[in-house]
């Protein structure tokens, strides 16, 4: 009888249990329908945008370029392409007053929540989602990352800005409608602040970047789902989730701010095709995925940006919560055998 193995995140101080022996094929996890967030009227939809706080940002048509715009004195723009509106339930909430770091951050167990939690509405059509989404438009969503992160980095008391999605009932979204989230907040978050010392830490004893290292030792081998010019997507070698995979850039980059317009094209193509990819070999399953970045300029050196996406395709239960070593059931290898074949026919 053969053994399961356990291995080690390449950077995060986390064991996952990789079912090697009879694990699951990904295509195991396909169902015929999967259950959609129903409501009678979307307020993300064109005609509703009442139904929204004021637009903080709005791409809208002008001929063939585009104006940047908000709503002002209660009116809401048309004929917008996308909108980013503040959170109705936010998370975090800008300051009221000017606070210092030390009034923010009370003490080692206890902060003020301030910051920004918006909602990024990623097109006009209803079921535009990245995997099915025009390569033009997710430029725009893409470029709307950007400009936000932009206007929160300068900030004061953001320490760091979180961009995510979440696809699917089970994957945490309340509304079907295509859109993204983007939270601003005043400390670095566990997983990013463990990823940024472990690189400070091969950094200093190899003067390379750890993220440069992982990605060519992944290309050409059985993770590996798809490389082009500008990114490259494998399966990471301890994934957490089923069919897991990340994106990362070839340029060594710290942030999306560092992107050129032909790259945020060519990410809006590679996001695209891998989203596809997974959307065909399990059904258009629920997933959530995230950026990891820094607004750290002494992190310049070291550490690499990448977009990181899990299918919501496993329930973690006792096990996983009491002892934080995960359970996968389909290896990394078979995962991205499954994208790499899908993707390219």
């Amino acid at each position: 009888m053969g053994f399961n193995e356990v291995r080690k995140d390449y950077l995060l101080e986390r064991w996952v249990v990789i079912a090697t022996e009879r694990g699951r094929r990904p295509t195991d996890f396909a169902k015929k329908e999967r259950e959609q967030a129903k409501t009678s009227v979307c307020p993300m939809c064109p005609g509703n945008e009442h139904m929204t706080p004021p637009a903080v940002l709005a791409y809208l048509k002008s001929g063939r370029s585009i104006k940047k715009a908000k709503d002002k004195n209660g009116s809401r723009h048309k004929n917008w392409l996308i909108r980013c509106v503040p959170n109705l339930y936010p998370a975090f909430a800008p300051p009221k007053e000017k606070l210092t770091q030390k009034q923010i951050m009370k003490n080692d167990n206890l902060a003020v929540a301030v910051g920004h939690h918006e909602v990024l509405i990623e097109s006009p059509n209803h079921d535009e989602h990245p995997a099915n989404a025009r390569i033009p438009q997710l430029t725009h969503v893409i470029n709307g990352y950007i400009d936000r992160l932009r206007e929160f980095s300068a900030k004061p008391y953001v320490r760091y800005i979180s961009i995510f999605r979440n696809h699917g009932i089970e994957a945490g979204t309340s509304l079907s409608h295509a859109h993204s989230q983007i939270i601003a907040m005043p400390f670095t978050p566990q997983i990013v602040e463990q990823e940024l010392n472990a690189s400070k830490r091969f950094w200093k004893q190899k003067k390379k970047c750890v993220f440069c290292e992982i990605m060519k030792n992944e290309l050409d081998g059985p993770r590996m789902i798809l490389e082009n010019s500008r990114f490259v997507v494998f399966a990471p070698y301890a994934s957490v989730n089923p069919i897991e995979f990340w994106i990362i850039p070839k340029k060594h980059q710290t942030t999306l701010l560092d992107l050129s317009p032909t790259e945020v094209k060519a990410f809006a193509e590679t996001l695209k095709t891998c989203l596809g990819g997974l959307k065909r070999v399990v059904n258009d399953p629920p997933y959530n995925y995230g950026f990891h970045l820094t607004m750290n300029k002494d992190a310049r050196d070291y550490y690499h940006w990448h977009l990181e996406v899990y299918p919501k395709l496993a329930v973690w239960a006792g096990f996983e919560k009491s002892t934080g070593v995960y359970i996968n059931t389909v290896t990394p290898e078979n995962a991205a055998e499954s994208l790499r074949k899908t993707i390219s026919s």
